[in-house]
């Protein structure tokens, strides 16, 4: 070998084991290794916080009932008017809290003997109360974005538990009645929200 080749292995030798050295020991001389298996890590960053959901917990015994494809198609349009209000996930699960007590999520028309009062549409609002017309409160976007204009006008309503925010704007005979339907509302949410 002639002395350039032998002095450059050599110096590639050298450093090699210089780098070594500053590195940490030879790995004749480490610790063993302990092999484990990789970590799943899950990131649902299309699935909204439940924390956000549910800040202050359920209150009270939980109802919940299986939906019809008519009553899923009212929570998305729910969804979607809480999106144009501007509003976050939180407004969607008061917002269908409300609706599954008032309606069970059905966009109801006049009841006849078992109508209360005028009441209709999802949120079984009243046209002689201001609401709009019978024509616009069983319009789910309609209904929604006047129940979160209520909404909004509420000082704290984000704070408040939900059965609280709901009668509010609802002024219910029944106004602990919301609470029941908390959970099955941000399940719903969190499985519609970017749907």
């Amino acid at each position: 070998m002639n002395t350039i080749m032998r002095k450059s292995v050599l110096g590639i030798a050298g450093l090699a084991f210089a780098g070594g050295m500053f590195a940490g020991p030879a790995t004749a001389h480490a610790a063993p290794s302990v092999q484990s298996p990789p970590v799943a890590v899950a990131v649902q960053a299309d699935k909204p916080d439940t924390g956000k959901l549910i800040p202050h917990g359920v209150q009270g015994a939980q109802s919940r009932i299986d939906l019809s494809d008519e009553q899923t198609a009212n929570v998305k349009a729910i969804i979607a008017a809480t999106k144009k209000a501007g509003m976050d996930e939180r407004a969607a699960v008061v917002s269908i809290a409300t609706a599954l007590q008032e309606s069970k999520l059905e966009n109801l028309g006049h009841l006849g003997d078992r109508n209360d009062h005028d009441s209709q549409g999802l949120f079984q609002q009243r046209p002689s109360s201001g609401w709009g017309t019978v024509e616009q409160i069983t319009d789910p976007e309609y209904s929604t974005l006047a129940f979160l204009k209520g909404l909004k006008q509420v000082d704290g309503w984000q704070d408040m538990p939900l059965t609280d925010a709901a009668q509010t704007v609802q002024v219910s005979a029944y106004p602990d009645h919301y609470a029941q339907w908390e959970q099955q509302a941000a399940d719903l949410v969190a499985q519609h929200w970017n749907n």
